[in-house]
């Protein structure tokens, strides 16, 4: 089981699914039973399905589950899923989602788990870096 997940995260990091603002968003109608399902499999004992449901929140990025993906972060013993609800925070990308990323990378027992956080932090502040830059390109542009 350890060995899938491995691969699963190394497959989905060498495939850049960390630019989370490169990725096409389809706008799709979620339910709240889907939200409900969701946030409730997160307290699953089945790490499978726990796991796929934090993926899933992340690609919703359904800022309601952040409380409980941070609970993950910072209490499962399994590396694979602290891993999994980081990138969910990550892609989630509110303030306090970033906010349990960035002390993770401090905090977390695990070098893998701080080193994955750290460059999932890193992925953030370059995408902010790039919008504020494009906002101030075009103020300039439009005091012209």
């Amino acid at each position: 089981m350890k060995l899938a997940l491995t691969i699963l995260f190394l497959t989905i990091i060498a495939f850049g699914t960390l630019d989370a603002s490169a990725m096409p968003r389809a706008k799709v109608k979620i339910t709240q039973n889907t939200v409900s399902s969701l946030v409730e499999g997160l307290n699953s004992e089945n790490l499978g399905l726990k796991s796929s449901c934090a993926y899933m929140i992340g690609e919703l990025q359904l800022s309601n589950a952040v409380v409980p993906l941070m609970k993950i972060l910072r209490e499962e013993r399994s590396e694979e899923m602290r891993i999994v609800a980081a990138l969910a925070l990550y892609k989630i990308g509110t303030p306090m989602a970033i906010h349990a990323v960035k002390q993770s990378i401090k905090f977390d027992e695990s070098e893998r788990v701080s080193k994955l956080c750290a460059n999932f932090y890193s992925e953030y502040l370059k995408i902010k870096l790039n919008d504020e830059e494009k906002n101030e390109d075009t103020v300039k542009t439009a005091l012209k």
